[in-house]
């Protein structure tokens, strides 16, 4: 036990005794409006801000991935997207600013009070924005899955932040900095409202249930039930009195706020209700569903008054303008659609956004590039400029070929059929069937006179690419065709299959030559080399391989991509090779199979990947919704070592690949963690990446990050672990040998008591301080009186640094009855022993703070 901490003396309070106490105001600071904000819209089409470094064009705007939201005044609509957080005039209805600054996509926003921040949810993260510079301010770390929801309270002060990990966290607006974690939900938790006086906070959740807690301590206040499935949003009536909650189960119910009793269930949408939201006035439900449309129910009565149907996909979000004018809808159709509030009328349309990329390819000549996502999108290949859409069946583009005369474009669909279209008018052809799954993959003959297909149904299809007539049907691949390709003299063609093989087909009778196999999992993509010799594959979670097109003899194995690789293309000279993966490109010496170069700036996976004829150029597709052309310049296509151990793909081993390797511990399967391979995370892929670590960067103990994010104690286990295994091979020792160093590092020379963070505070500070030892530590707080107002018990820890504001002491502002301590100047002294009890203490260190209210 620590022994409670007796009163100071004044001899050592005088010492830190202030000559005054000024009042501070706070001053009011006039922002000029940010130069994004007055320069002309650019086409809604071809909006080119924030390219990633390296990439001169961006086809589209990215997948809606979130939801939307207006500012306060009206005046702004924000739009959660892959790329960003994308910000529309509502009177021009034009882009005006694209916020950046995450590498995941955004799943959730919400605007201050004030209009001037924009908080985003998105994987693990919460960010924040200046709204008028379209500065990134703060990254807020903390869950351990997706953000859902992200809502500000009522005075701006706190954010609350709900996610997938079953937590509500609340944090300080302007600081970012974490103030409590709430449990509580035993699922997910999906939506958070703050009540309008901003006492309570509601969550609601896929365990079924509606949550209220006191938006001050966190303290639970009601469960309400009802739902019978996942509830996906809820939203609080203005007037405070009501709440509102959407359910997978296909209802809207309403529910008293004290109490949480029943008052209605709005029925009417024929399936799961995604998103509802109040008008402002109170008068007026909206409700978003999977069926496709809006509708609006009377907020009192619960009657229903009109229904929006001019999406044509699954929505997403609902939001009312501020001012009650406009009801603005998301949707998976890729648009936000505008209506007039109280008739419902359609205003506007706000077009751009794509959904996943699954594909691209170039022209012949090289002027044009064809995405295919949910349709058929052209674009100028030299400056992204948007030229047209094929329309035609909904679900178009899993693959795009375009034939070698350039005329005729096939794409793949997901009901199954072929389509093709003339490339000049965009003119629908042919509409092909047969298949009865999906065509993953199409490809024309060298000769433009066949067009091969593969499809989930496990076959692969050769069509007359003039009239669409069936010619053969290829049979032998026991699971799912991701990928077709002709050899460049058409006489063979190569599909790749989920079933872990890669099959040659004589093209003409479709008889089978050669099975290639040798993947640890399954192929999912494949390409011929121009001059037909080479075939190059990626897997599910593999390394790239190459194989002789001759005999299916192998030849390379490209190491160090580390996660599923689901594209693959040759340049046109046959020298490099392009690969798709999560979030990056990455091109290979094809003769040596050494790694040149890692192109990043998608912030989802990358899906398709394709050479410009000249090959100065390529383009990749990604699920992120939009297409990035990046120019192959000579720093680019040089070759470049290989940084074994860079898990996020970012070009360096440093403290946050160990993070994501100490992460993944123990987990199986499918894991960019797993470095050698072996099937499961653990501590021989963790010395891997230390070994990378301090070859990368400097020795660990020049990383400050390291130093207060690890402990002693995690090191130690990390080096016993690894010095247990029979361990020869030189990069397992550099990493044990960094291991010691590190270790090394951790251990403070001297035992330091450091200035608190903020000084001055309200209402809340962090104590940093270093042991030199093992110790057990207490921090005591005193008046100016010496009389003791709080005891912060730390227990017995290791050596280690403890700056950080997940190790420094916290104090909360309030003495030992709970009850706030006034403004004033107040100390702060560590006392630390190396027996488990504080005594008379190994060491004493005395310091001032001040509150401010």
């Amino acid at each position: 036990m620590l022994s409670y901490v007796k009163p100071l003396e004044q001899s050592q309070i005088q010492e830190f005794a202030p000559k005054k106490v000024f009042n501070i105001k706070t001053t009011a600071l006039l922002l000029i409006l940010f130069t994004l904000f007055s320069l002309n819209a650019v086409a809604q089409d071809s909006p080119q801000w924030h390219l990633p470094d390296g990439a001169k064009a961006r086809l589209g705007k990215g997948t809606i991935s979130g939801n939307i939201a207006y500012s306060p005044d009206s005046t702004r609509l924000a739009v959660a997207s892959a790329i960003g957080i994308w910000l529309y005039d509502t009177e021009t209805h034009q882009e005006i600013a694209l916020l950046t600054g995450h590498t995941r996509e955004i799943l959730s926003i919400s605007y201050s009070p004030d209009g001037n921040t924009i908080a985003g949810g998105s994987w693990h993260t919460v960010h924040l924005w200046n709204v008028t510079t379209g500065v990134h301010k703060h990254t807020l770390t903390g869950h351990g899955s997706a953000v859902t929801s992200v809502a500000f309270s009522p005075d701006g002060n706190t954010i609350a932040s709900v996610s997938l990990d079953r937590t509500v966290r609340l944090w300080e607006a302007t600081t970012g900095a974490h103030k409590r974690t709430i449990t509580g939900h035993t699922d997910g938790v999906t939506s958070a409202a703050f009540s309008p006086d901003g006492n309570t906070i509601a969550s609601g959740s896929w365990d079924e249930t509606v949550r209220l807690w006191d938006a001050t301590t966190g303290v639970p206040k009601r469960t309400i039930t009802g739902h019978t499935d996942r509830i996906y949003s809820i939203s609080y009536s203005p007037d405070g009195n009501t709440i509102a909650s959407a359910s997978r189960d296909g209802t809207v119910r309403l529910w008293e706020a004290t109490t949480g009793a029943h008052k209605h269930t709005l029925t009417g949408h024929t399936s799961r209700v995604i998103t509802v939201s109040y008008s402002a006035d109170g008068n007026t439900i909206a409700t978003g569903s999977w069926d496709d449309t809006v509708r609006l129910w009377d907020a009192t009565t619960g009657v229903h008054k009109h229904t929006l149907t001019e999406h044509t996909g699954v929505f997403t979000s609902i939001a009312y303008s501020p001012d009650g004018n406009t009801i603005a809808g998301g949707s998976l159709d890729d648009t936000v659609r505008l209506w007039e509030a109280t008739t419902g009328v359609h205003k506007h349309t706000i077009t751009g956004h794509t959904n996943w990329v699954n594909s691209v390819a170039f022209s012949p000549d090289g002027n044009t590039i064809a995405t295919g996502s949910w349709g058929i999108r052209l674009w100028d290949a030299t400056t992204g400029a948007y030229k047209h859409t094929l329309t035609g069946n909904r679900g178009e583009g899993l693959g795009i070929s375009y034939s070698p005369d350039g005329n005729t474009i096939a794409t793949g669909s997901w009901d199954n059929t072929v389509h093709l279209w003339d490339a000049t008018t965009g003119v629908h052809k042919h509409t092909i069937t047969g298949h009865t799954a999906a065509p993953y993959s199409v490809a024309f003959s060298p000769d433009g006179n066949t067009i091969v297909t593969g499809s989930w149904d496990n076959t692969v299809r050769l069509w007359d690419a003039t009239t669409g007539v069936h010619k053969h049907t290829i049979t032998g691949h026991t699971d799912r065709v991701y990928s077709v390709s002709y050899s460049p003299d058409g006489n063979t063609i190569a599909s790749a299959s989920w079933d872990g093989t890669v099959r040659l087909w004589d093209a003409t009778t479709g008889a089978h030559k050669h099975t290639i196999t040798g993947h640890a999992r399954s192929f999912s993509s494949v390409s011929y080399s121009p001059d037909g010799n080479t075939i190059a594959t990626g897997g599910n979670y593999d390394n790239l391989h190459l194989w002789e097109a001759a005999t299916g003899a192998h030849k390379h194995t490209l190491t160090g991509n580390p996660s599923d690789i689901l594209s693959v293309a040759f340049s046109p000279d046959g020298r490099t090779l392009a690969s798709g993966s999560y979030r990056t490109v990455r091109l290979w010496d094809v003769t040596t199979g050494a790694h040149k170069h890692t192109i990043t700036g998608h912030t989802d996976w990358v899906t398709s990947v394709a050479f410009s004829p000249d090959g100065n150029t390529i383009a990749s597709g990604s699920r992120d919704g939009t297409g990035l052309l990046w120019e192959l310049t000579p720093s680019v296509t040089q070759e470049e070592e290989q940084v074994e151990g860079d898990i996020n793909g970012d070009g360096v081993v440093n403290i946050q690949d160990l993070f994501l390797i100490a992460g993944w511990f123990g987990q199986t399967g499918q894991n960019d963690a797993d470095l050698n391979g072996d099937g499961v995370v653990n501590i021989l892929d963790l010395v891997l990446v230390i070994g990378a670590f301090g070859n990368a960067a400097a020795a660990p103990s020049l990383h400050p990050q390291t130093l207060a994010r690890l402990t002693t104690t995690e090191v130690e286990g990390w080096l016993t672990q690894a010095q247990e295994i029979d361990l020869t091979d030189p990069a397992y020792l550099r990493g044990i040998a960094m291991l010691e160093q590190l270790l090394a590092a951790l251990t403070p020379k001297e035992t330091v008591l450091l200035a608190n963070y903020p000084n001055p505070f309200n209402p809340e500070t962090w104590i940093p301080y270093h042991l030199a030892d093992a110790a057990a530590a207490q921090i005591a707080i005193y008046d100016t009186k010496g009389a003791p107002v709080r005891r912060l018990d730390l227990g017995h820890q290791p050596a280690g640094f403890y700056t950080d504001k997940a190790k420094a002491a916290y104090w909360d502002g309030h003495n030992e009855s709970g009850e706030p301590v006034a403004s004033g100047v107040y100390f702060y002294q560590l006392r630390v022993s190396s027996s488990r009890s504080i005594g008379t203490g190994d060491y004493s260190s005395l310091r001032r703070m001040v509150i401010l209210k």
